[in-house]
């Protein structure tokens, strides 16, 4: 079943947070000191997650990435990936983790079915990661990568937010890194999401520029087939090695999106500039039939008309989106709840 919204996108794939917490405070996500947590008792448990799944997989959903905060700070997160991979629904099964604790977990989260896992790392320099981060920990994020590459994952990617001024010299080495470690290297452009509070428009580095860059070092780049629903486009190197650009802020995708979040404690959002979001723990604790939530996603869904990045593109005189007052109102509202 395909379930299309008002402009005709289809709910393929779903982003499930597993925890708001994390244990960096990176600078472009969570740049403030203080921030509210969700409930541990509203935090829906590995069962509740798999019933929610199927509901969407019943929908259509066969993509599912499992997003943060940090994901392995959540307890025997492996048993939650053999649980989705079990099913047998599912037509790619992904993880997005900052690394830290990813020596450690790498060969269980192998051997539970996780086959795809994204690694964030902005940076190469100690002093760089400790500034944007606010932990010296990269040698643990290093350690990490080099343990997924050897643990048979059928794809390994990294992501590298871009930001002026501050890493957009590193392009040309996390280019270089990627290819040593075998992992397709995502630049992200700097966007103003949730709490991106420091955000501004002259410290995004656009997908032109980093094109430009990457140009100006290897030659040109040759793009990897036509833009789709993913949200990187994808190029390859004269030699070869391809990478991506999510271009969010100065290329919205919006038109072709078919992804849609749910939040550690079951909040369903259908854009990450979403203000509002569906409860679907309360529907489901309250005793709801799977066919009465399934109904109610599939309601949602077709009545969705987001293209929030877009409209943020249209905005005159842009800044941050939120401030920091409303979002120690909602912790929904921050990036770190709702998932990247």
């Amino acid at each position: 079943m395909t379930v299309l919204d008002t402009r005709g996108r289809p709910m393929t794939s779903l982003r499930v947070s597993v925890t708001d917490r994390c244990n960096l405070r990176c600078e472009y996500c969570m740049p403030e000191r203080d921030y509210v947590w969700l409930p541990r008792a509203e935090i829906l448990t590995f069962e509740e997650i798999r019933i929610l799944v199927d509901a969407f997989t019943d929908l259509g959903v066969d993509r599912v990435r499992l997003t943060g905060g940090e994901p392995l700070l959540r307890r025997d997160l492996p048993r939650l990936v053999g649980l989705l991979a079990d099913s047998g629904r599912l037509s790619d099964l992904a993880m997005t983790t900052n690394g830290i604790l990813l020596a450690e977990a790498a060969p269980a989260l192998r051997e539970a079915g996780l086959p795809r896992l994204t690694v964030s790392l902005d940076t190469l320099d100690r002093r760089r990661f400790e500034a944007l981060t606010r932990f010296d920990r990269l040698d643990r994020v290093l350690e990490g990568i080099e343990q997924a590459a050897r643990s048979g994952f059928g794809s390994l990617k990294i992501d590298s937010v871009i930001v002026r001024g501050v890493n957009d010299d590193e392009i040309g080495a996390l280019l270089e890194y990627g290819r040593g470690v075998a992992a397709e290297v995502r630049f992200i452009e700097y966007m103003d999401v949730g709490g991106a509070t420091h955000w501004a428009p002259e410290k995004v580095v656009s997908r032109s520029e980093i094109l430009d860059v990457i140009g100006r070092r290897y030659g040109g780049a040759t793009p990897l087939g036509a833009i789709g629903s993913a949200p990187a486009q994808r190029f390859a190197l004269p030699d070869g090695t391809a990478f991506g650009i999510i271009a969010s802020t100065t290329a919205p995708f919006c038109r072709s999106c078919d992804r849609s979040r749910l939040t550690a404690d079951g909040i369903w959002y259908l854009c990450l500039y979403a203000g509002e979001g569906t409860d679907l723990r309360a529907a489901l604790r309250s005793g709801s039939s799977i066919e009465e939530i399934r109904a109610r996603i599939e309601d949602v869904w077709r009545a969705r008309v987001d293209r929030g990045a877009e409209e943020r593109r249209e905005t005159r005189d842009r800044a941050p989106l939120l401030p920091v007052s409303e979002l120690r109102r909602d912790p929904h509202r921050e990036m770190h709840t709702r998932g990247g």
